[in-house]
């Protein structure tokens, strides 16, 4: 009886722990699955960047960076793949579904990635950065420099485009180098801004592989070597996990307060905010809210790309509108300042990547809101300042009150229904209507009024 009892308990007790040791041995093993639908920015780069450390936490087999994108800021496209370069989990690249592309930037990080795979029907290309500052203007004659890659004579005007062009062919030639991938087309996307299928780039060597779905993705994976800072590993995805790891709260935040529409309205409603508080001070929520909003629109502004020329120029436009009112110039101060105004818009972001730009008719519409705003607004309120006071202690004089009773020198006199000490120079009778020309503390001088009106 006794060894019957010790062999229920011990049994289950052992399963449990072979178990454990079986399970401790062949872990689940995962493939995190991201998604990049839209351009690529701030929001974009700190999604990936957190993403990649729980793969990394995870010890995950590999990572898919599913792409659909027209492209985005340079700036967070090199942090991404500075993080790809340094990952110790291998980075697949997929352009998907079916219709999607991997445009500029995304061409980028599609070369930059372990395996390059894309999806039938999908395209990748267009890699030529876009110029910053718009056009570049003609050249003089006699102000001309030879570009070292074709031999052709240059304009200063597109001495600038030359070197963004060069700076981003050498570096996508680099990362074909790196990932034994088609150099010749890539250095052709940037300057030339070539675009292909999927067929043709497979065709090409410019992508490992094509595949229409994960799971075929995972399958054509399998057994392949990719090599990593600390060396070559090969991949395992039979009977993998795919964990989709979609952006948290921090993230969503992050993509809201970085659009630059919203950065825009927001740095308005601050400096409208701050503008409404010190012309009204004790007022509290405008200036709390513009407070609020003009710190967020900051925090916008130092993870975009933006030209503080615009910034000066959108606050010399508010101020020009502002002395419209206070020193009225038939309109030149005015308009003066919404064309300030509406410039410094324009430029305010300092790129033309799809996504990033401000929205024009929402420029239009602010300006010329902003400049009958404030002329009106501010032309009120110096209205009510030529108005005659109603109240306090300078309404007082030339007030008018009645005589209570009789009194040669001081007595009492009632105004707006108060009692006041009153002092004279002539006599007055009870109920005799009085001026009040002058206050000393809680005394008034009063005059008689039929006496000022012999004085007029």
């Amino acid at each position: 009886m006794h060894r019957r009892f010790i062999t229920l308990i011990c049994y289950p007790i052992l399963l449990v722990c072979i178990s454990g040791l079986l399970f401790a041995q062949n872990p689940e093993r995962k493939v995190f699955l991201l998604d990049i639908d839209g351009p690529i920015g701030p929001a974009t780069a700190d999604y990936f960047d957190r993403s990649l450390e729980k793969a990394v936490a995870a010890n995950a087999e590999l990572v898919i960076l599913r792409m659909d994108t027209p492209g985005g800021l340079d700036s967070s496209m090199r942090d991404m793949i500075k993080l790809i370069l340094a990952s110790e989990v291998p980075i697949v690249g997929y352009v998907a579904p079916s219709g999607a592309r991997a445009a500029s930037a995304g061409t980028y990080l599609l070369y930059a990635s372990h395996v390059a795979a894309m999806a039938p029907a999908t395209n990748l290309g267009a890699a030529t950065p876009v110029g910053i500052g718009g056009a570049s203007k003609p050249s003089e004659p006699g102000t001309q420099s030879e570009d070292s890659k074709t031999g052709k004579e240059q304009s200063p005007g597109n001495i600038k485009e030359s070197k963004l062009i060069n700076d981003a062919s050498a570096y996508i030639t680099g990362l074909a180098k790196l990932r034994g991938r088609n150099e010749e087309w890539a250095e052709k996307a940037v300057r030339d801004s070539a675009s292909l299928s999927s067929e043709q780039a497979l065709e090409m060597g410019v992508i490992d592989l094509t595949a229409d779905s994960l799971t075929s993705l995972l399958k054509e994976l399998n057994g392949r070597q990719v090599t990593l800072p600390q060396g070559k590993r090969e991949l395992k995805t039979d009977g993998v996990v795919i964990e989709q790891i979609l952006p948290d709260w921090q993230n969503k935040i992050l993509s809201i307060v970085s659009n630059p529409n919203l950065a825009y309205i927001l740095m308005l409603i601050g400096i409208y905010g701050l503008i409404y508080e010190f012309a009204n001070p004790g007022s509290i929520v405008p200036g709390t809210v513009g407070a609020i909003s003009l710190l967020l629109a900051l925090y916008a502004f130092q993870i975009l790309p933006i030209n503080y020329a615009g910034v000066a120029l959108i606050l010399l436009g508010l101020t020009l509108m502002i002395a419209e009112a206070f020193m009225p110039s038939f309109g030149a101060l005015g308009v003066g300042g919404v064309i300030s105004f509406t410039i410094g818009s324009l430029i305010l972001i300092d790129t033309d990547q799809a996504g990033y730009g401000i929205s024009v008719p929402l420029i239009l519409t602010v300006a010329i809101s902003s400049g009958f705003l404030m002329v009106f607004v501010v032309g009120m309120a110096l209205e009510s300042r030529r108005r005659p006071i109603v109240s306090g202690r300078e309404e007082l004089v030339s007030s008018e009150g009645v005589v209570l009773d009789d009194f040669s020198g001081h007595g009492k006199v009632t105004v707006h229904g108060e009692i006041w000490e009153a002092r004279s120079d002539k006599p007055l009778s009870r109920d005799q209507r009085v001026r009040i020309i002058g206050r000393d503390g809680l005394t008034l001088d009063v005059i008689p009024v039929d006496n000022e009106e012999e004085q007029l």
